[in-house]
């Protein structure tokens, strides 16, 4: 029995920029299935929204130089190292992901996209030769290409940690880390080491570059703000600023108890109006080594709500909801299954199903009243009635024992937007 004849170049050519091109037609859906992988496989890579999100742009931008390489048949001596990769690896070395995590991201990702182009081409309904054939030449591609990026993330991350950890003001920075995770509390002893006033009241934040900004400068005009916003507020001594990465950082302002309760109010008026400010979540104003603690994880988990949220200018701790939203910040994908079982079509990103949810949320929250709702939403009685009929009825059934599941899913939706919402209905 004779073997039989191999495809032709051209054919197989033509095969491979077929599957390409399907693949590249559906990169936004396969980024989406290889990010929640990674963050779900390798708990490092998920530990802060921003990671998560610039872990996204890696993905995108190495599925984008890796199809478009295969599909037009250029030599990866020619491809470009794909920019928000190397950023992504810059990114975690400043924040201490272990470079295994990076390592493993790249041979779990490897898997994922050879499944789906195994499944692309079996859906192709090649020739076996031609399918097999196509196989050959895409797979040590793929291998060639994660073994040349690895070793470019893998340089760039090296490089980037012995900068950070030679640039930074690292004795201060790893006291300040030392005090968030121990129990020590000789507030005198504390305030020697790392030169803050301890015994103040501590207004805590996080602070974060607007997209677009000049990452040389940021930490710079961050400490340079945080300054200014302390002078604003009538601090009783200089702030404390810590950087986490090139493009964020954590502060504390000192103050006197008596000017604690108005700070966060003072703090949003700072910096309405103002194009330059950065982004800033905010814990409550709170007293001595505990206080100092305890409102930098407000702020800490009021950024990650922020961040999710896409939200700009000041986002407080002791904003209406927010504590509520940020208990389920680490699971949005399972928040957005459950916000759609309970709120069902309402639970829309259109802009009229946004009006309908507002006006449902301040109706509940005012116990059912029509009238009182309406003085908030400055709206006739008759247009909030209309529009609480109408979102029960995008709803699909009547709010009965479960008002609470529905005023929970209103409040995800008020703080975390599109992150929650489907653009359109299914």
């Amino acid at each position: 029995m004779g073997t039989a004849a191999r495809p032709n170049e051209a054919d197989i050519s033509a095969a491979s920029a077929a599957v390409m091109t399907r693949l590249i037609d559906r990169q936004a859906e396969v980024t989406q299935h290889v990010r929640r992988r990674l963050a779900i496989e390798i708990a490092e890579l998920r530990t802060d929204p921003t990671l998560v999100d610039l872990l996204g742009a890696s993905v995108e931008s190495n599925l984008d130089t890796f199809f478009h390489a295969l599909r037009h048949e250029i030599p990866l001596a020619n491809v470009e190292r794909p920019t928000a990769a190397l950023e992504y690896s810059r990114r975690i070395a400043q924040r201490g992901v272990p470079m295994e995590a990076l390592v493993r991201a790249y041979r779990l990702g490897h898997g994922m996209v050879l499944d789906m182009v195994v499944g692309e081409v079996g859906n192709a309904g090649f020739d076996p030769r031609v399918g097999l054939a196509v196989l050959e030449r895409i797979t040590p591609v793929s291998f060639r290409y994660i073994d040349w990026i690895s070793q470019q993330v893998v340089s760039v991350y090296e490089e980037e940690r012995d900068r950070w950890l030679a640039n930074r003001n690292s004795v201060r920075a790893l006291r300040v880390r030392e005090i968030l995770d121990s129990a020590d509390a000789d507030a005198d002893a504390i305030t020697g080491a790392i030169r803050y006033p301890m015994r103040r009241t501590h207004l805590a934040a996080v602070l974060w570059s607007v997209p677009g900004a000049d990452p040389d400068d940021d930490l710079t005009r961050l400490e340079l703000f945080l300054r200014e916003l302390a002078d604003f507020v009538d601090a009783h001594g200089g702030p404390l600023f810590v950087a986490v990465d090139r493009t964020s950082g954590w502060g504390w302002i000192p103050l006197r108890a008596a000017a604690a309760t108005g700070a966060v109010g003072a703090v949003k008026r700072f910096v309405t109006g103002r194009d330059d400010a950065p982004r800033v979540a905010l814990g409550t104003p709170l007293p001595g080594v505990d206080g100092f603690r305890r409102s930098h994880r407000q702020a800490r988990w009021t950024h990650d709500v922020a961040v999710a949220a896409g939200s700009d200018g000041v986002t407080a701790a002791a904003d209406p909801g927010l504590a509520a939203a940020a208990l389920l910040r680490g699971n949005l994908d399972e928040a957005r299954s459950w916000i759609r079982d309970v709120l069902g079509p309402l639970a829309c990103g259109t802009a009229k199903d946004a009006r309908l949810r507002e006006t449902l949320q301040v109706f509940l929250r005012h116990g059912k009243s029509y009238k009182a709702a309406a003085a908030e939403l400055n709206l006739h009685f008759n247009s909030v009635k209309y529009r609480v009929d109408r979102a029960i009825d995008r709803r699909g059934r009547p709010i009965g024992d479960d008002r609470l599941d529905v005023e929970l899913a209103l409040l995800l939706c008020q703080w975390f937007g599109a992150s929650v919402l489907p653009a359109r209905e299914d």
